[in-house]
């Protein structure tokens, strides 16, 4: 009896701790999670340990918290900025005529534009490639500062009329060299040019902020030559009546407003016919300038001894055909090429100009635009007027 007693005493003990949940482990035979290091009373409700799991927990929570908080400032700044551009603070030059050729708009006869639209415009080495692609030819090209156009064109049978267009299908009866660039070209330099009480001069040329620098219109002519370059000359009447043109006189270049400069077809033997007097100058071929870059001695060849300033302007080749490009930017023996050539075409007096330049990838074209700039080309061939806009020349 008295062991059933002393049993009965044990098992309400027991049950009294397992209740009061108050004991701590005895000589370590006992594991309790939260390992107490003292014995609670009966009746303490003094907060228990906090576990090293839920620690890290708690930490990886908050380190959580605030590096969402740091990615969503960067995105808000990065939208900030996206927006900025959106609202027009970046202009892109073929967006400031908005409403060109809309009705109501004055510009249905192609010859319209405001008259202060090139008032802070800072005149760049840029040549606009295919400029008749663009949406506003011409205007577009001289927003974004670029001193050259390009025109493409076409003569046909029993038309006078020189068609501007990359192709044939390209053509309409309304894009012609007179009504897209002659006489465009011709109403805003008589607009730089007010004859008032005031100023009675014809010097400025399209560009307020350096009214010395001239305009390069490079004519590209698609058809026969010899039957295409006469048309050529005689619709440059405008310009030339108003004494806009650069020209030749006895052997010296008088530099004018605008620089007519032939190439494609147009022959070299028609540019140079006139030997007292011209006012158009030829693409000379760059690629058969070339002189070795090594050689301080080197001298040019008879063909490229026969073109100098006084016939020639500018002196252009293929760069992708005569040069070569590979996805990590020029090789040593390309880059070589290309000072030859530069080297040439300077010792002649001549402008260096590449074209067939690649526009895509991004990070390449620009690569080549400021390799061919830093070897010496001055001007750049380009298709995107905002990207050559913003730059560093």
């Amino acid at each position: 009896m008295e062991n059933i007693l002393q049993s009965e005493g044990k098992l309400g003990r027991l049950w009294n701790r397992q209740n009061s949940r108050d004991y701590a482990p005895v000589d370590g035979a006992e594991q309790n999670e939260y390992r107490t290091a003292t014995v609670l009373e009966s009746g303490d409700r003094s907060p228990r340990p906090v576990s090293k799991r839920r620690r890290w927990s708690s930490c990886l929570t908050c380190g959580s918290i605030w590096g969402l908080g740091i990615l969503a400032a960067i995105l808000l700044i990065s939208l900030a900025f996206s927006v900025k551009g959106l609202l027009g603070t970046e202009e892109d030059p073929d967006k400031v005529f908005g409403n060109w050729g809309e009705p109501g708009s004055e510009t249905e006869g192609l010859a319209h534009y405001p008259t202060d639209f090139l008032r802070d415009v800072v005149p760049i080495r840029c040549h606009s490639h295919n400029d008749y692609w663009r949406k506003i030819p011409l205007f577009s090209a001289l927003r974004a500062g670029c001193i050259g156009v390009e025109a493409d064109v076409w003569l046909f049978d029993d038309d006078p009329e020189l068609y501007v267009g990359h192709d044939t299908a390209a053509l309409t009866p309304e894009r012609t060299f007179q009504s897209l660039y002659v006489n465009p070209i011709a109403e805003l330099i008589n607009r730089t040019n007010p004859q008032t009480q005031f100023y009675s001069d014809t010097r400025r040329g399209v560009f307020d902020y350096d009214p010395e620098q001239t305009l390069i219109l490079l004519v590209d002519v698609k058809t026969d030559g010899a039957e295409t370059w006469p048309h050529v000359m005689s619709q440059l009447e405008p310009l030339r009546s108003m004494n806009y043109l650069t020209y030749v006189k006895d052997g010296v270049v008088q530099k004018r407003q605008v620089t007519v400069v032939g190439t494609g077809n147009t022959p070299f033997d028609l540019v140079v016919e006139n030997s007292t007097y011209r006012d158009a100058f030829f693409d000379a071929p760059l690629a058969r300038l070339w002189e070795d870059p090594d050689d301080p001695n080197s001298t040019p060849t008879k063909e490229a001894a026969a073109y100098d300033p006084a016939n020639s302007l500018y002196a252009s080749t293929s760069l992708l055909e005569n040069v070569g490009v590979g996805f990590g930017g020029f090789s040593d023996d390309q880059l070589r090429r290309i000072r030859g050539q530069i080297k040439g075409a300077h010792k002649q007096g001549l402008k260096v100009r590449y074209w067939d330049t690649p526009g895509w990838p991004i990070g390449l074209r620009n690569k080549v635009w400021h390799t061919l700039l830093e070897e010496g080309a001055d001007i750049l061939n380009v298709d995107d007027l905002e990207s050559a806009s913003k730059l560093d020349f």
